[in-house]
């Protein structure tokens, strides 16, 4: 199971009625935002890989895994946020190397989390507008267990595709904010070469 801590759209059909005759009118609902349907798909796709978690093994996960988040999450952003003013004074070669580091951590700890499946389903429960993007509100609903508030912060990426840029857990706790302070300590202690190294441990699930 999940280890940690669904649709829009539909067609109303109108019937209009004037004297003897009728006029039958379909009336669409106004279509889901862009980025509710992102995370809907993206909801989806990680019960797939839950429901199939056995049979595909920790690497089958992380490689069903390793598109769907490339294509959601804006990694080079959230990478330049995590590493903060040091990231103006790299090459571009070492800001290449940190974002695929911190992709393949970011695929490894999904591909960990989402182990298993015992009736677990993710509801979005809509979208509210803040200053640094939208954020659109989920739950994990589990049989015998309280929810989980899962709520991503999404933006533009430049290139008119909302991507996620930060994830709270339990609705508050920021992702971003959290590997921030683990992986700022590292990158002031050890620079870039501790921090890469660093990221490569998670990514392999070594603790240190």
């Amino acid at each position: 199971m999940a280890k940690f801590l669904p649709r829009g759209g539909r067609t109303a059909l109108a019937l209009l009625v004037f004297g003897c005759g009728t006029i039958a009118a379909a009336r669409a609902e106004p279509a889901p935002e862009p980025t509710i349907q992102m995370i809907d798909s993206f909801d989806h796709s990680l019960l797939g890989v839950m429901k199939n978690a056995g049979k595909l093994g920790y690497q089958g996960r992380y490689d069903e895994l390793q598109p769907i988040i490339q294509h959601t999450f804006n990694v080079p952003l959230m990478t330049q946020l995590v590493v903060g003013s040091a990231w103006n004074d790299w090459t571009q070669a070492q800001r290449d190397q940190v974002t695929e580091a911190f992709f393949r951590f970011i695929t490894s700890t999904y591909a960990r989390r989402f182990d298993g499946y015992s009736g677990e389903d993710f509801v979005v429960d809509g979208e509210r507008k803040s200053p640094n993007g939208a954020v659109v509100m989920t739950r994990l609903t589990r049989p015998n267990d309280t929810p989980v508030t899962i709520n991503y912060l999404i933006r533009d990426n430049g290139e008119g595709t909302p991507q996620v840029v930060d994830v709270y857990l339990t609705g508050t706790i920021s992702e971003l904010a959290t590997r921030r302070s683990e992986f700022g300590a590292v990158l002031q202690r050890d620079g870039f070469k501790g921090l890469l190294a660093a990221l490569e441990r998670k990514a392999n699930g070594q603790a240190n």
